[in-house]
This record gives C-alpha cells, sequence and structure tokens, in this order.
C-alpha cells in the first residue's frame, strides 16, 4: 500500500493515524492501557492547542504544537485541571514519544520539535507509600473464615498477593494453568506493556494454592480467583474483599483501625519485607516486574529512614569529649550554606 506523502503544515491528523493505528498498534504492539494513555493525551492538548492557534481542529498543523504551547497546556492541566506532577509529566512523555516519531516521518520537522523535546520533567515529591507490618499482614491472612469457600478463595487471594507483589491488574489475570506447583513452585505473572514474569512461591503458598485448586476444580484457561459467578474477580472485587479483612484485622491488630489499604500496599509490604529479610534489590525489582532498580530503590530509601528514626531515638553516647572542645564552622562557611 502507498502511503499518502506528508505535509508538515496540514497533516497532523494523517500522522496521529499512523502513529495510534501503524506504529504504536502494529509495530510496538503496546498494550490498550497505554493506547488509551496517549489518546487521552491528545484528547486534551488538541482542543488546547487549537485555542492558542486560534484555528480548527482539522487545520492544525505540527508546527504548531510548540514549547510555548505545550508549556502552557501542562501548566493548564497543573492549574486548571489540579493534575499531579506525576500526571503532567505523563501526558509530556506522551507528546515527546508522539513527536520523535513525526520526525522519523518528516525529518523536516525536527527544527520546530526540538524545543519540545528538550522541556524536561518536572521533578515531583517522593511520596510516603504505605506498607504493612509483619504483624499486620499476619492479622490480615487469619480473619478469613476458612469453613467457607468465599473465606477460602480470599485467604488464598491475599496470601498470593503478599508472595508475589502482584499488581491488582496482574492477580485478576492469573488462571489457573498459570500455576505450577508440581515442578518450579511458581506462578506465571502477565504484567503491563505485555511483559511476563514467574515468581517463586513460598512453601506456605504452594500448599494452600493446593487445597485452593483441589476446591476449585476448575478447567486450566478458568480464572484461579473467581466471582460467585465464575468470572474473574475485578479490580473493584479485589479491593472490597482486601476492605472486608482489614475491618476484620483491625479489631485483632488495633494499628490497622481506620486505615486504608489498597491492593498495591500489598505490593509495597512484599517489597519492604523481602528486603528487611535481606534481600538484594536487583532480585526484589526482578519479583516487582520493575523495568528500572531505580523504582525498586524507593524501598531501600525507606528502610534507611526508618533506621534513621530508630536511632534518634536512642541517647546520645558519651564519647568521651566535651562539645566545647569541637571547633565550631567559622561565620563565612555558615554564611556561605546560608546563602544555598
Amino acid at each position: 500500500m502507498t502511503m499518502k506523502p506528508l505535509s508538515a503544515t496540514t497533516d497532523l491528523a494523517l500522522l496521529l493515524k499512523r502513529y495510534f493505528c501503524d506504529y504504536l498498534l502494529n509495530q510496538r504492539r503496546v498494550s490498550q492501557h497505554t493506547i488509551k494513555a496517549y489518546r487521552d493525551t491528545f484528547k486534551l492538548l488538541l482542543p488546547f492547542v487549537a485555542t492558542q492557534a486560534n484555528k480548527d481542529l482539522p487545520v492544525l498543523s505540527i508546527v504548531d504544537i510548540s514549547a510555548n504551547v505545550v508549556l502552557a497546556f501542562l501548566q493548564h492541566l497543573e492549574d486548571q485541571r489540579n493534575n499531579k506532577v506525576q500526571t503532567r509529566n505523563a501526558r509530556l512523555s506522551a507528546i515527546r514519544a508522539f513527536l520523535k516519531y513525526a520526525a522519523t516521518q518528516a525529518p523536516e520537522i525536527l527544527a520546530d520539535i526540538q524545543p519540545v523535546l528538550a522541556i524536561p520533567e518536572k521533578r515531583a515529591d517522593r511520596f510516603l507509600f504505605e506498607y504493612l507490618e509483619k504483624a499486620e499482614m499476619d492479622a490480615l491472612l487469619k480473619v478469613q473464615d476458612l469453613t467457607t469457600w468465599f473465606g477460602r478463595r480470599d485467604h488464598a487471594l491475599l496470601l498470593t498477593l503478599y508472595n508475589t507483589g502482584a499488581r491488582v491488574s496482574e492477580i485478576i489475570r492469573i488462571q489457573v494453568m498459570d500455576v505450577d506447583l508440581q515442578r518450579q513452585h511458581a506462578i506465571h505473572l502477565h504484567g503491563k506493556g505485555r511483559k511476563e514474569r514467574i515468581v517463586p512461591l513460598w512453601p506456605q503458598t504452594v500448599a494452600e494454592l493446593g487445597q485452593w485448586l483441589n476446591d476449585l476444580k476448575s478447567a486450566t484457561g478458568s480464572p484461579l480467583f473467581p466471582n460467585r459467578y465464575g468470572d474473574p474477580l475485578t479490580r473493584f472485587g479485589v479491593t472490597q474483599r482486601l476492605d472486608h479483612a482489614v475491618k476484620n484485622a483491625s479489631r485483632v491488630c488495633l494499628s490497622l483501625k481506620g486505615r486504608k489499604i489498597s491492593p498495591h500496599s500489598i505490593r509495597h509490604t512484599t517489597a519492604m519485607h523481602l528486603l528487611q529479610s535481606g534481600v538484594d534489590l536487583t532480585v526484589i525489582a526482578l519479583w516487582l516486574g520493575h523495568e528500572k532498580i531505580e523504582t525498586t530503590h524507593q524501598y531501600m530509601a525507606a528502610d534507611l529512614e526508618m533506621k534513621r528514626k530508630a536511632l534518634a531515638m536512642l541517647p546520645p553516647i558519651d564519647g568521651g569529649q566535651s562539645s566545647t572542645s569541637l571547633k565550631k564552622p567559622s561565620p563565612d562557611i555558615l554564611a556561605f550554606l546560608e546563602s544555598l
């Protein structure tokens, strides 16, 4: 099929169609989640650009997406739509990804889009993630009524979440055939962007899942954690069952009372407990399916912060040297530090 030649001044619409239909879907084969995220970015961006350029949408050109317009759009997201910095940066990444593709199709626009590609991401404050102490996690796993089908399912579900550190999107996609209790003692997870990984199972998890599979008696293509109708649990379903467990566990573990624990909190809990058990960061990154070790490093930073707070609570150590013998920094150095 012969492609229509591009005109950098009029064919923004054609470029976008090629980007989404040919490049992202056929060549990159990105997930539907990524497609929707990029789509939503341009659904917001294009009307904004049209307003800024005082043009109708069909006649927008690629050069209308200038650095000044993009910066104004990003500010609009934060000020008018109350988007967080992480969302602002995600929108910017989607815009830059499209423009890089556009430059491969129409190299003559490279000089025009280069200032947009140079827009930096905004630094975001490090978030404080929620995770559970070992006693709190144990309490969550002890409140299910194992005499009922739903109680046994919920217990197996929470234990598997804790063992694997799976995202909720991964846990609801697990099928019976993804569980290997005979040879590898592992579970096959289908993650973001069609990424897959195999996570080892603890002996307790192997035993519990073995009992659950005997209870389930389903075909290999059936969901491992079904609802009452045999369909996979939804995100809402998993959250609802976790909320129910937290409510019951808070009666015996008071530190859980009033806390909002999400399925992702269990993922953070897995990472922290692995780290505190001496597991290397690179292994934890593989366990959780992180692409970048920097993502996993947040748990190391959180663990160090906890240790610092513990040390701060200890009484000072008498080193045999009076405080008066310590040299004071010169006023010039203090003035320099104050000016930073």
